[in-house]
């Protein structure tokens, strides 16, 4: 089959979206489309796969939406003309779908609480938040009743008044994980903002530093949190944007995978794709108490669960991981070892392109 994929939002190398979901299909046999903000790529090898089109539109970025989105309605007509399946990521494309007549079975893939997630926008002013909170919600009611949903975690159910099939945030795991090697250090990886704690990970670089234990930050920063970062100086080294695959290859051999998370209501319901990927690659993981991470970490026992915003906890945690290389390592094979057995993508991707298939009549 043919489906065509757009997001206006994301980075064009965003895990869930390219590296799980598009590449399941294209391995799959299936040919893909993909309308993506591909402009603010330098590097992007991947999209010369052979059976991988791709389409750039600007991106919407703050208040700056509307010519983005019109591209992205003129870019998905353009495309859906013999497609078998349209595939949206973003909340925004529920405004600029094509017509239903002449489109194909179209899926909408929720990726977080869109509502929740909107009182930790800083480009939308405040007195604003609670009617854009209520228009998602309704947008997302008549979502229901004219697509197919597909839910990036079993919570996001609760939402809806069906139920509707969960593609969860899991990762390839490789077969074995990496020992601790390199300088010490501890890394982060994701998107960086401070309701993901961007002020507390510079401020754990600075308890650090006398230890000679580095903070690496992997990942695009919002504009408050690279003022976070360059007030910090060298304390802290930002990478910037990496593309998934390399991203997670730096972080191992680490002392540690941050997760340092405020207690934000979108994150509440939310497994944090980084301690999935630091579980995978034999990383241990210093979280704050989200459910889903405390249950995950907890339960593996492949790290330590620290208070939200307590940075000296966090730093404790640390420098107990580097004072114990027997620890670290055990830490570090435990949560390899539940990753492996429970969190591999593999399994979830014949899954979601059979559901797909299905979707389309293709199955």
């Amino acid at each position: 089959m043919r489906v065509v994929v757009c997001t206006v939002v994301h980075h064009p190398a965003d895990a869930r979206i390219y590296y799980r979901q598009i590449q399941a299909l294209l391995d799959a046999g299936h040919q893909v489309t993909y309308i993506a903000p591909f402009g603010e790529l330098e590097d992007f090898p991947e999209r010369t796969q052979p059976s991988l089109t791709t389409v750039t539109i600007p991106r919407a970025v703050g208040r700056r939406r509307l010519g983005a989105l019109r591209a992205a309605k003129a870019a998905m007509a353009a495309q859906m003309r013999g497609a078998d399946l349209l595939l949206v990521h973003d909340p925004e494309l529920l405004l600029v779908l094509p017509p239903r007549r002449g489109r194909p079975p179209t899926v909408w893939d929720v990726h977080e609480d869109t509502a929740a997630a909107l009182t930790t926008k800083a480009w939308l002013p405040g007195w604003l938040r609670p009617a854009a909170a209520g228009g998602v919600n309704f947008a997302e009611r008549l979502a229901e009743r004219r697509l197919h949903l597909i839910l990036a975690e079993n919570g996001y159910n609760d939402r809806f008044r069906g139920t509707h099939p969960v593609v969860p945030n899991t990762t390839y795991v490789p077969d074995e994980a990496a020992p601790p090697s390199g300088p010490r250090r501890v890394v982060y990886v994701g998107h960086i903002s401070p309701d993901r704690g961007s002020a507390e990970m510079v401020e754990l670089a600075r308890l650090l530093a006398p230890h000679g234990i580095a903070v690496e930050l992997i990942g695009p920063a919002d504009a408050a949190a690279r003022a976070h970062i360059e007030a910090a100086g060298d304390l802290a080294h930002w990478h910037g944007f990496v593309p998934n695959a390399e991203a997670l290859r730096l972080t191992e051999g680490a002392l540690a995978g941050l997760s340092l998370l405020h207690n934000e209501a979108n994150f509440s319901h939310s497994m944090p794709t980084k301690v999935v990927e630091y579980m995978a690659h034999g990383v241990p993981v210093v979280t704050t108490p989200l459910p889903l991470a405390v249950e995950l970490v907890q339960n593996a026992d492949c790290g330590f669960v620290v208070p939200f915003g307590d940075v000296a906890a966090a730093a404790d945690a640390v420098v107990r991981l580097d004072a114990d290389p027997d620890l670290r390592v055990k830490m570090g094979l435990r949560g390899h070892d539940a990753a492996a057995r429970t969190l591999g993508w593999p399994a979830a991707a014949r899954e979601f392109v059979a559901q797909l298939e299905a979707w389309a009549g293709k199955s």
